[in-house]
């Protein structure tokens, strides 16, 4: 089937202008009087796309333009100390850490998510940041994904009405949001280079949509991914960045690429990558200016980028800064922690009584793993532990580490102590999960299994103590071999810097764990439809799977998982009503209500989500069996009944048609299906679909899976692109590709000594491997765009001739001059004066 973004991708290939962007609408938000950007000189416009900094944009002080802040922030504002130059994880300034968006998106409440959007808003206000990188909104295609905790779903309508609220809190204190990573950055693995190979539909209904929705919140910005996108750098890609984002979806803020993601700036700005960053010291200006110049870049596509530019810096909070609430955000981190933990099991062992002896288990009571590493590391204001306020509760205890919290290696004695403190409780509290070196950016996970002396751990003392509670703390879904064993299982994921306060809330009671799976929890990983293809080559990853990501696939092919997406228990029982839709007939475009009453017939208050599914049965084409198009959170006081209405719009019934090139509706039956999860359908309505299309370009009998190469093409519409091969070399090329000579592996060995980050955290495992793998993983023009200036495009061209077969000697002097561009930090990483001999064989 032919695929108009395929020939739009061609085009641009070859060269085709791309489609004029649509006119901009007016904005509420008051903004400082600044120039109009006519004027602007041509060399003051191309200033402004690019930073000043790796944190800043660029001021033109003789036309009174500020430079502003960007930063990260999608669970706390991670804004760095004033002695900080550049990147550093370790001298940041301390901020609320709140739970993370795998937390938070288990609560399915965006009134929570908006109050804790509020919140960061506050504090980036507080700390002199305009912009908090976030919210993180990426599919959660594998549960291997390295960045899922700082994901929302595997679902797009979760993802897309949660992040529309976070940007809604953060931006009503006058501070932009920015969602990223747009689009298909669904891994870590060679994030910087892999070029993501999926069909438009799979691309429009699953990996564009949350983003679609989440811009009805109106964010400030949209962050352009590092991946190529078939075949075309994301910050490149005028289909993406012009046509879709902007004329499709009427966006109007900047975009503003990844940190380093930028491979031809006069390209990037071409397609409308709007603001580059970090700055690279006028390397991107000469880029630009040459390529106006030379006509290759219109001037308008300068000016119409650095007039958004402008209107952010506009946008830009003015005033005195004030001081954020830390003890008011604190409690708010803590609620926030609760809402956000699902209790997958219970047999009624909770909530305990305040009267049972407690045996507390697990190194993560006193050293929390409370966030995920990697850009979004957060330095917390505070830090609750488990075992601290146990202890101020007066509980009677007794605790045992069971684990070291760094490396979780193998230790009987440890595993000896617990069972020791085990037999002498009521009760057994088991802290398990993933040490920080297992979740971090740049890193996928390697296995679904927690460390094995973890699972020895559960197993041991659920031996001796059937009422054993295991909470889990973890980014994502886990193996779990002893599920049947405990009395009850907390899913607890990254609470935040008041997580350990949190759960021992949960576990006696005093809150409910109101949250529900926002992802599915797989058996294995046999039974993801992706794993075959996960995470690829290293130069591209092919998504054959389609639709089926998540639920989307268990439900369709029968695999049960081992938590279904959805799901998640509470402390007091609901009974459901008989459920309604408002209409049972509709045209093509129409919306329908479903209604029901909810009662809460237990003895406490407690919540309740509603969620609605669509099951298209009108074999007009292949379709998910179950797809979620709706869903509500009620609480209620025990007794109280509420009625919910569930609206699903014209786009619950449609597929995207890439023949047609637009969102279509097939006539015929549709289930509604209201549930209590993905696997726990409670009602289901029949409604017909009157008029629509009887046709389609994938007919039910279409594989879900497109297996062979055949049937993959023609879910592509044309050719599977061929991946980049890694010979000869290029400013593509990653160090660790180079690193098999030996001219580059002593470049390597340059960069490894030139990391801008503080001794301490170059100590730590889970930093120190995710900034390995950045070195390994990261091209060469990617260390050009991060260097701040210091090293220059000419030299890795001469670098790179070198290692096609050029001379040796143009080599070393490249070399050289990137050792000294990096500083005297990395003296001894290479002979700067003198070289022993080697053949160009050897050296290549």
């Amino acid at each position: 089937m032919r695929s108009p973004r395929r020939e739009a991708v061609r085009a641009h290939r070859n060269g085709a202008p791309p489609v004029p962007e649509p006119a901009r609408a007016a904005r509420s938000e008051p903004m400082t009087q600044l120039p109009d950007v006519d004027e602007l000189t041509l060399e003051q416009r191309v200033r402004l796309l690019s930073g000043g900094d790796f944190w800043h944009t660029r001021p033109v002080p003789e036309h009174g333009v500020s430079a502003v802040t960007l930063t990260d922030g999608p669970h706390g504002i991670r804004a760095q100390s004033s002695t900080s130059e550049r990147f550093d994880l370790s001298h940041n300034e301390p901020a609320t850490c709140f739970p993370t968006a795998v937390t938070l998106a288990s609560s399915w409440d965006e009134e929570l998510v908006e109050e804790v959007g509020r919140a960061l808003g506050t504090e980036a206000r507080a700390l002199g940041v305009t912009v908090a990188l976030g919210p993180g909104m990426n599919i959660k295609r594998h549960p291997l994904g390295g960045r899922n905790f700082e994901y929302l779903s595997e679902d797009p309508l979760v993802s897309g009405r949660m992040a529309a609220a976070m940007v809604r809190g953060i931006q009503s204190r006058g501070v932009g949001a920015c969602l990223k990573h747009f689009a298909v950055n669904n891994q870590e693995s060679h994030r910087f280079v892999v070029d993501a190979v999926v069909d438009e539909r799979t691309l429009r209904e699953l990996y564009l949509a949350g983003f679609e929705h989440a811009l009805t919140a109106r964010p400030w910005a949209v962050m352009a991914a590092y991946n190529r996108l078939d075949g075309v750098h994301c910050t490149d890609n005028p289909w993406l960045l012009s046509t879709v984002l902007r004329d499709q979806w009427g966006f109007d803020g900047v975009v503003v690429s990844d940190w380093g993601a930028v491979e031809d700036r006069a390209a990037a700005v071409r397609a409308g990558t709007d603001l580059e960053m970090p700055g690279t010291a006028g390397e991107s200006d000469r880029e630009v200016l040459g390529a106006v110049r030379s006509g290759r870049l219109e001037r308008e596509h300068v000016t119409a980028s650095a007039r958004r530019v402008l209107e952010l810096v506009a946008r830009a909070p003015g005033g005195e800064q004030d001081r954020f609430p830390a003890e008011r955000h604190h409690a708010l981190a803590r609620r926030a922690a609760a809402e956000g933990t699902v209790l997958l099991t219970n047999d009624g062992t909770l909530p305990l009584s305040r009267q049972h002896t407690v045996a507390l288990i697990g190194a993560f009571a006193e050293s929390p793993r409370y966030q995920g590493n990697g850009s979004s590391l957060v330095t917390p204001t505070r830090l609750d532990t488990a075992l601290e306020e146990l202890r101020s509760r007066g509980v009677t205890l007794h605790y045992a580490r069971g684990y070291e919290p760094g490396d979780s290696g193998r230790n009987p004695a440890l595993i000896a102590e617990a069972v020791e403190a085990a037999r002498q409780a009521d009760v057994a509290v088991v802290l398990a999960g993933l040490p920080p070196t297992h979740e971090t950016e740049g890193v996928d996970r390697q296995e679904l299994g927690l460390p094995a002396q973890h699972d020895d751990l559960v197993n041991a003392v659920c031996a001796v103590n059937p009422r054993t509670v295991v909470a889990l703390s973890n980014g994502g879904p886990v193996a779990m071999p002893w599920v049947d064993r405990p009395a009850a299982i907390l899913e607890c994921y990254l609470g935040g810097q008041a997580g350990g306060a949190a759960l021992v809330d949960v576990l006696y009671g005093d809150a409910e764990p109101a949250g529900r799976l926002a992802e599915s929890f797989p058996v294995a990983v046999s039974d993801v439809a992706a794993n075959p293809f996960f995470p690829g080559q290293p130069h591209q990853v092919e998504h054959r799977e389609g639709l089926f990501v998540g639920y989307r696939h268990h439900t369709t092919s029968g695999v049960r998982p081992l938590f279904p997406f959805g799901h998640g228990l509470g402390y007091t029982t609901f009974a459901w009503g008989e459920a309604t839709v408002d209409r049972q007939r509709l045209g093509a475009g129409e919306s329908v209500t479903v209604s029901l009453e909810v009662t809460n017939t237990g003895d406490r208050a407690g919540s309740e989500v509603v969620q609605v599914y669509v099951h298209d049965r009108t074999g007009v084409v292949l379709r998910p069996r179950r797809e979620l198009r709706g869903f509500a959170k009620v609480r209620l006081d025990p007794g109280r009944s509420t009625t919910v209405g569930v609206e699903l719009g014209p786009r619950a019934f449609a597929y995207y048609d890439v023949e047609r090139a637009e969102w279509t509706v097939p006539r015929g039956t549709f289930d509604i299906e209201v549930a209590r999860s993905g696997a726990e359908v409670v009602h289901t309505l029949p409604v017909e679909v009157t008029e629509g299309a009887h046709t389609s370009p994938e007919p039910p009998t279409t594989p879900p899976v497109a297996l062979d190469d055949a049937a993959f093409r023609r879910r592509l519409g044309g050719p599977v692109p061929t991946p980049r091969a890694v010979r000869p070399f290029s400013r593509e090329s990653t160090v660790g590709e180079i690193s098999s000579t030996v001219l580059g592996g002593l470049f390597a060995r340059v960069l490894r000594r030139a990391m801008p980050v503080g001794e301490d955290v170059l100590g730590e495992g889970a930093a120190t491997g995710m900034l390995d793998r950045a070195v390994a993983e990261m091209p060469l023009r990617g260390l050009v765009r991060l260097s701040g200036g210091r090293l220059r495009g000419e030299v890795v061209d001469l670098l790179v001739d070198a290692l096609n077969g050029g001379r040796v000697s143009t080599g070393m002097r490249a070399l050289r001059t990137a050792a000294e561009a990096f500083g005297s930090r990395i003296a001894g990483a290479v002979p700067l004066r003198r070289q022993t001999r080697k053949s160009p064989e050897d050296t290549h």
